[in-house]
């Protein structure tokens, strides 16, 4: 289930913040931290742990729906709404207000 694999990977990153030894090896084999923790990957899947500092922000660029997944006004949404600055729109909300170019079209 999603929600036991969140808490137990909030579980893991405390025990790497805490645990400088355990930190390196779950960067090093992500896959065999998490089955020595009852945690199973997907098959065929890799998996890559990285670490964001001060100065490095790693973000994550999810894989992309399928069409049937979802419409492009499904992804419009998804990739931030209708509204590109102004903030008036919240989504679809109020676009009657919305300043922006795109929201009076």
């Amino acid at each position: 289930m999603a929600g036991d694999f969140e808490y137990e990977w909030s579980q893991l990153v405390a025990r790497a913040w805490a645990d400088p030894a355990f930190k390196a090896k779950l960067l090093a084999d992500p896959a065999a931290v998490l089955k020595e923790n009852s945690l199973t990957p997907p098959p065929g899947v890799q998996l890559k742990v990285v670490e964001n500092t001060d100065k490095v922000i790693h973000l994550v660029l999810p894989t992309k729906p399928s069409s049937q997944e979802l419409s492009e006004a499904e992804l419009q949404q998804v990739a931030g709404g209708h509204c590109r600055g102004c903030g008036g729109c919240r989504g679809g909300e109020g676009r009657e207000r919305c300043r922006c170019e795109r929201c009076r079209e």
